[in-house]
């Protein structure tokens, strides 16, 4: 087994995501992950903690791009446009993905166990996002609200985009819930 092989993170998730979608989460095991990558366990652990942790590796920067973009956003613009120029910055980053989000949905929704994580991660997301709104001078209840708000879009959005049928790319998704949600805070819909 080569060890120098370049991406070799990328091999062990892509390795995982197959066993996970072959055999299941549960029945897969970290050695058969290093295996199928053709590496050693010894360098799974090396780039992830655990196996469940194949799934949740890009968490971090997903939350580095949200806080990033609210933070960045120019100092005139409300909450809520803060918000919507960070939607819309994470939502290019999904573009071409679609069927690796797919499969690692699947695992995530077969295990209640990954569910949870998945719904952690969000809420890290949001208190994240909450203090950068706070950072920005934004007051509570306003800079917690705003975070939950874009959360929602987010969830929804990226619901859509998975669902059977769906042909829009994130990124319209996410403009087109921010559009309804302007509709229903203005008293239509």
């Amino acid at each position: 087994m080569s060890r120098w092989e370049p991406n070799t993170r990328g091999r062990l998730e892509q390795a995982a995501l197959d066993l996970y979608n072959e055999h299941g989460y549960e029945q897969t095991t970290v050695a058969e992950i290093a295996k199928r990558a053709g590496l050693t366990e010894r360098t799974f652990f090396r780039h992830f903690a655990d196996k469940r942790e194949v799934l949740f590796a890009n968490a971090g920067s997903l939350q580095d791009l949200f806080v990033h973009a609210v933070a960045e956003a120019p100092d005139t613009a409300a909450p809520i446009d803060a918000m919507a120029g960070a939607l819309d910055a994470v939502a290019a980053q999904f573009r071409g993905r679609r069927d690796g989000v797919l499969r690692r949905q699947a695992v995530i929704v077969a295990n209640p166990e990954l569910q949870e994580r998945e719904l952690i991660k969000l809420a890290s997301l949001s208190a994240a996002l909450a203090d950068t709104l706070r950072q920005r001078g934004v007051k509570d209840p306003t800079a917690s609200l705003t975070a939950e708000t874009g959360m929602a879009v987010f969830k929804v959005a990226f619901e859509r985009w998975i669902g059977e049928g769906e042909d829009r790319e994130f990124p319209d998704l996410i403009r087109e819930l921010l559009e309804e949600l302007k509709a229903v805070t203005a008293g239509g819909a």
